[in-house]
């Protein structure tokens, strides 16, 4: 189900119906969410109808499409299109994927194309992710060391640095912690499955040395605990990884801190 923050007192309404291309027969039809927070209309559906026969493979490659040769006036993020930056996040056919890596094909019928869930929208498929960032940042996402830098570099064991994988690969698209029911309703104090993946990460790389005072600024009965292992931010995860895992293992840390 989706689920959206919208203006107060607003519906979505049935937009605008664009006419299909003629002479084709490999035709689909998006339904995508649209709203213009200068207009001070009600958020609407738009729907596009798109020859696949003269379209790239991914529900990107169809949107680059629209505003290109059909409605330069949607507005959506885009980057990388190789699944890097994490930039074209967005709900396609009721999951969070990167509109890059996810296929037409994998839908079934009508593609329905909204922003992410629960999140402020700035503008059509373009979420407000001010609040995101800065939990981000709030983990120190970065060594803390007290002993002095070494000349070249700070050395790992190849165990140690094995520890790491599955973590350092987060690349903040938020498809996780938009996919988290705790995080929809507690989002000011939980800090969410990206947050904690991340602050797993340096707690447990073996250089950083403020393990102690992480799992201190951790402790607290919303940022780690308010995550009920619902498991939606690993099923969601375009990377493979598993946030869940690195709360879990966050929670036992502070545990064995009272051992």
């Amino acid at each position: 189900m989706v689920q959206l923050t919208l203006p107060k007192n607003s519906r979505i309404r049935v937009g605008k119906t664009w006419p299909r291309p003629e002479g084709a027969t490999n035709l689909r039809r998006f339904n995508i969410y649209r709203w213009d927070p200068e207009t001070g209309e009600n958020p609407r559906l738009d729907t596009y109808w798109i020859d696949l026969d003269k379209c790239g493979p991914m529900v990107l490659d169809a949107l680059i499409k629209i505003k290109n040769e059909i409605d330069p006036t949607l507005t959506f993020r885009r980057s990388c299109r190789e699944g890097i930056c994490g930039s074209c996040t967005m709900n396609i056919d009721g999951g969070n994927h990167l509109a890059c890596i996810y296929g037409i094909n994998e839908v079934k019928g009508d593609v329905n194309i909204y922003p992410l869930p629960h999140m402020p929208v700035v503008k059509d498929l373009i979420p407000d992710l001010t609040h995101f960032y800065a939990q981000h940042a709030a983990v120190h996402p970065y060594l803390i060391t007290e002993t002095p830098a070494p000349g070249k570099e700070w050395r790992q064991s190849i165990e140690d640095r094995k520890k790491l994988d599955g973590l350092y690969e987060c690349i903040l698209c938020a498809a996780c912690s938009t996919s988290c029911p705790s995080y929809w309703w507690n989002a000011d104090r939980f800090m969410g499955p990206a947050a904690l993946l991340h602050a797993y990460r340096w707690i447990t790389d073996s250089r950083d040395e403020a393990t102690g005072e992480r799992l201190d600024e951790l402790e607290d009965p919303f940022k780690v605990y308010r995550c009920h292992t619902i498991m939606n931010c690993t099923n969601t995860c375009p990377k493979g990884l598993n946030p869940a895992k690195a709360i879990a293992e966050i929670k036992h840390l502070m545990v064995d801190r009272l051992v």
